[in-house]
């Protein structure tokens, strides 16, 4: 399966408001408290940038869209009436970020020759995972394998691979997909059918066939 080969074990959520502890955390951040503040962060910065980079395939971008997505959460709190989660708000500013990162590059081709090589001992934050206690084998094999995910990930349509990212690397629900990307349950279902099987396409041949047989996806629920 798709999900269960990306591994990050990651639980649908539910569909519902604001929790109580999104709550405590907004009222913080209206009242300016720093505490609040780092809560925020501490909760999300990380799985923001993941997800602009799984969207993106480019760390830099990501960083920019991260930054940009923590700047209009602070501009708009306001504006936060709690009729989503804290999470899926957020993740459609996120999205929405990305879009306009991607529109931004199509409009103005690149023209700078960007250094591909880093330091020998230098790593993106997408390279930095916790000591599984894996053997240098192992390590180098799920880093290549990774590196495929990534790579085919990139090559699938937008719309597909952010309903798959969403929901098989972000874990959330239908529901909260439907919400963050504005549009119907059923549609939500069809992109993630699709998505996964382009991705499992892209993949085919890849893998050891071990590992590609674990890559058949599973049907949208």
């Amino acid at each position: 399966m798709v999900g269960s080969i990306l591994n990050l074990n990651a639980e649908p959520g539910e569909h519902a408001g604001a929790s109580g502890d999104d709550l405590e955390v907004i009222e913080g951040l209206r009242e300016g408290s720093e505490e609040a503040y780092e809560t925020l962060l501490s909760r999300f910065q990380q799985p923001v940038y993941n997800l602009a980079f799984r969207l993106l395939n480019d760390s830099s971008d990501a960083c920019d869209v991260a930054q940009e997505v923590f700047l209009k959460v602070f501009r708009n709190m306001g504006h936060f009436r709690g009729q989503s989660s804290l999470k899926t708000w957020i993740y459609r500013i996120t999205v929405n970020e990305a879009h306009n990162q991607r529109r931004w590059f199509f409009r103005h081709r690149r023209q700078e020759v960007a250094f591909e090589e880093q330091a020998p001992d230098s790593r993106s934050p997408a390279e930095l995972v916790p000591d599984s206690g894996e053997s240098p084998f192992d390590y180098v094999f799920n880093r290549e394998r990774r590196s495929l995910i990534e790579q085919a990930l990139a090559r699938i349509n937008p719309s597909f691979r952010e309903a798959v990212v969403l929901r098989d690397l972000a874990g959330l629900s239908y529901e909260e997909i439907a919400e963050v990307l504005q549009v119907s349950l059923g549609t939500v279902k069809s992109r993630i059918l699709r998505g996964r099987e382009a991705l499992r396409q892209e993949l085919e041949g890849r893998l050891e066939p071990a590992s590609a047989f674990q890559w058949v996806p599973k049907p949208a629920e």
